[in-house]
């Protein structure tokens, strides 16, 4: 899942380097926590939150084929 989310992000921002993705599971819930660099927000973001919503969608949907539930945080 991290690796997915991790591919995602990278391709989206203008530093890759700067990108931080952190998982945290519990159970059958896991938590990937987003920092990227404050250049990149907007881009990880999108207008009106699409992209950010576009990215929770793809997540979900991976998840849901390994029978977890995924939350992204974005930071």
């Amino acid at each position: 899942m991290k690796d997915l989310l991790e591919f995602i992000v990278k391709s989206l921002v203008s530093c890759p380097d700067d990108a931080v993705i952190t998982e945290t599971v519990n159970g059958d819930v896991i938590t990937l926590t987003v920092q990227v660099n404050e250049v990149d927000m907007g881009k990880v973001i999108g207008k009106q939150g699409k992209i950010a919503k576009a990215i929770r969608s793809l997540m979900k949907a991976a998840a849901a084929r390994h029978n977890v539930k995924v939350n992204v945080d974005i930071v």
